[in-house]
């Protein structure tokens, strides 16, 4: 469908292209055609005459023309430029190849015009030098003088003729023959080839015989009419080669005598053309300046329809190679957002280009070809992830894969949750960097090459100290793949050891309490008579005897109590839950010892709103007032170092489905190392602890479905000294507790 779109649009832009081509094709050929027109008037090679009119006209023409082919190149131009600012693809280039084709045919044309307009400025100075006029106007008296000098000859014959036929007035009017005959005689003898006499209105009275080859042409009436005055008149040859003279007679009445003389054909037509050329040369002389205007005016018009047509053409040709240009980038944008429905239209007048869009879209499908197989690949490798993710995720475990260069490539939900980290953040980190300790087994692994190594770690995290189990498997590289892996699977095994060691020290606990309670109670019965019998008797050293008696009697009392502790320990009773408020057991156990403790501060931050659940409110309290004394205990031993006054906070609140009740001293604090342990049987940093207290308290906590943690104090807090033992228990939802009470109130409870 996308390369449909880019092609219907490509042809539609191209077929607008063409549209608006035709009226630039129009206007180039028709200012050809005016301008050769133009140039061909001003030259007079047309039948045309270039006059003013003519040239006005002309030029107007080419005006026209010229303005056409601005406003269509202005068009374009402002076509490219906003092309450009919008920033549609190849602009720049258009942009280029429009300025080098206008420069390529703009230059040589101006310079055309330039030399074309110096040489006819030149040329048309040379034509109007004062040579030039000297030899016009020289050829022209030459000819005139030849005309004149016959002329003058044939009147001065003319005259002499006249006076001898005056002369000869008597014979004119006795022997018409004998003057017509005495005319012949002068005709001949000055070489005249016609001669006749004629009345004032031109008509003929006589003819003289002649041997011409062209008839006598009829006189001028107007030359007839001027000879009256008495003065020879001279007819000039205008278009025959052939010049008269009139003379009036005197002695004859009403007389005239015409004669024609022949002249040289040759000389006559030079004489004409020269007279003609001198005309023409004189009217351009004086419409010189008109002349080199319309001449201007014309190369002018000529230059800029070649130059305007010129860059039209070059604008043309740059949108002809652009245009496939710009469709490839367009195409090539399109497959860098990832289309690779798209084609690029390819015609047969492309040339190379085309040949080049042809290529792009054999790439094109070639990719597309490719990107489809990814694809595939693609979803079976997802559909292979998710399935290894949904396995993953519903381990237990935590399951890492490290690279071999130790960077983490998978994490899943229970190792984010077991080693408190993100999976996010942890891929592609190195896993001795995130995690030392488990990087360490993983590095051990990694050098030893065993297909699978096994370790237990302890470390903090989660702000508790954690034994983990860390299994490193040796995945062998598959073909292709770029070397081995390891998987490493973490499993927290802090309670498990905890029970196992709980479970090995109640039994140590009901052993003993079994092997050494029996004999007590015979030393003890045993002491109190030797006492008794021989304390009377023993006078010698009796205070040592009174303080060794005591001295076996309380410490068998002692042991006698370290072994009810263990026999409490190793025979814990089952809870017997109920729904209570939890604020009531914390309140009772925190007075007991804040009344033997009044040194101490206490604080009790128990909220307004009710902490119900199920539980055995007897054994919370005994749980509560452990963790209470151990904190004065704290205190007390801090006291003798440092002297500061002692404070405790009790503090309780409900979060979420869980009560979270919180213990803080200011005492000594907790151990870093091996903190853990001390919730284990016989765990105590006291001198005269019996390590049960903690562990009684954890196993009370665990039979409520809860959790114990040992923290330090928070900052907050004396600035962070001291410690923070957490007890986190399940609440009773709103409903089942409400369900609770209605109950109780049916009961009468």
């Amino acid at each position: 469908m996308a390369d449909r779109t880019l092609e219907n649009g490509a042809q539609a832009t191209g077929e607008g292209r063409r549209l608006l081509a035709l009226p630039g094709i129009a206007a180039i050929v028709g200012a050809l055609i005016t301008a050769g027109l133009s140039f061909a008037v001003l030259m007079g090679v047309t039948p045309i005459d270039p006059d003013y009119t003519t040239t006005l006209t002309l030029i107007g023409l080419n005006l026209a023309f010229i303005l056409l082919l601005i406003a269509l190149i202005t068009r374009e131009i402002h076509r490219i430029v906003m092309a450009r600012r919008t920033g549609k693809a190849a602009a720049r280039l258009h942009i280029r190849i429009v300025a080098l084709f206008s420069l390529v045919a703009a230059i040589p044309a101006l310079m055309v015009a330039i030399i074309a307009s110096v040489t006819l400025d030149i040329g048309l100075d040379r034509w109007f030098e004062i040579r030039t006029k000297v030899i016009i106007n020289s050829s022209l008296s030459i000819a005139e003088a030849y005309v004149n000098e016959n002329a003058r000859n044939l009147q001065d014959t003319t005259l002499s003729m006249a006076y001898d036929l005056d002369a000869n007035r008597t014979l004119y009017g006795l022997d018409r023959t004998g003057f017509r005959a005495r005319m012949s005689q002068h005709l001949v003898g000055r070489g005249l080839d016609h001669a006749a006499l004629i009345r004032g209105d031109g008509s003929s009275i006589m003819q003289a015989d002649s041997q011409a080859d062209f008839p006598m042409p009829a006189p001028p009436i107007e030359a007839v009419r001027t000879a009256g005055d008495g003065l020879p008149v001279l007819i000039e040859p205008r278009i025959r080669n052939i010049i008269g003279a009139i003379v009036k007679l005197r002695e004859i009445d009403d007389a005239y005598l015409y004669t024609i003389r022949a002249v040289d054909p040759e000389v006559i037509k030079a004489r004409q053309i020269v007279r003609a050329n001198t005309d023409e040369y004189r009217a351009l002389e004086s419409n010189r300046l008109t002349t080199q205007v319309a001449f201007a005016l014309a190369y002018l018009g000529v230059t800029l329809i070649v130059v305007l047509s010129a860059i039209w053409t070059g604008i043309a040709l740059a949108d002809r190679l652009v245009r496939p240009i710009r469709q490839l980038i367009g195409a090539a944008d399109e497959v860098a957002t990832g289309n690779l429905n798209v084609a690029v239209p390819v015609r047969a007048s492309d040339g190379d280009v085309g040949s080049l869009a042809d290529t792009f879209n054999n790439m094109i499908l070639e990719l597309k070809s490719q990107r489809n197989e990814l694809i595939g690949a693609k979803d079976l490798i997802d559909e292979r992830r998710r399935f290894s993710e949904a396995v993953l995720s519903g381990v237990t475990a935590g399951v890492i894969g490290v690279e071999r260069d130790g960077a983490i490539s998978i994490v899943n939900r229970s190792a984010e949750r077991m080693l408190a980290i993100r999976g996010d953040a942890a891929l592609g980190r190195r896993l001795p960097e995130l995690l030392p300790h488990i990087g360490r087994v993983f590095e051990i692994a990694r050098e030893t090459g065993r297909e699978v190594y096994r370790e237990q770690v302890t470390f903090f995290r989660g702000g508790s100290e954690r034994t983990f189990d860390v299994q490193v498997t040796l995945e062998e590289a598959g073909i292709g793949d770029g070397g081995e892996s390891y998987v490493v699977t973490v499993d927290d095994i802090t309670d498990l050891v905890s029970a196992q060691r709980s479970s090995a020290w109640a039994d140590v606990a009901r052993r003993i309490a079994h092997e050494i309670k029996n004999p007590l109670t015979p030393i003890q019965l045993s002491a109190e008579r030797i006492r008794r019998r021989f304390g009377g008797v023993i006078t010698e050293d009796r205070e040592v005897f009174e303080q060794c008696t005591q001295t076996i009697i309380r410490q068998v009392g002692d042991i006698g109590r370290m072994v009810d502790e263990f026999s409490a320990f190793a025979r814990m009773p089952k809870p017997d839950m109920q729904t209570i408020d939890l604020r009531e057991p914390l309140r009772e156990a925190s007075f007991l010892v804040e009344v033997s403790r009044p040194d101490i501060a206490f604080t009790r931050d128990l909220g307004a709103e009710a902490l119900t659940g199920t539980f055995d409110a007897r054994l919370l309290s005994q749980a509560f007032g452990n963790l209470i004394k151990n904190a004065s205990e704290a205190i007390e031993a801090a006291e003798r170092e440092s002297g500061a006054k002692g404070e405790i906070l009790i503090r309780a609140a409900r979060r979420g489905g869980d009560i979270v009740v919180e213990v803080i001293d200011n005492g000594k604090g907790l151990p870093r190392e091996n903190r853990q342990r001390l919730l284990e049987p016989y765990m105590t940093t006291r001198e005269k602890g019996t390590g049960l207290g903690l562990a009684i308290v954890k196993k009370i906590v665990e039979d409520h479905g809860g959790r114990l943690e040992l923290h330090d104090a928070p900052e907050a807090f004396h600035g962070g000294r001291g410690a923070m033992i957490r007890i986190v228990l399940p609440a009773a939802s709103a409903a089942g507790a409400n369900g609770r009470k209605s109950e109780k109130a049916e009961n009468g409870v």
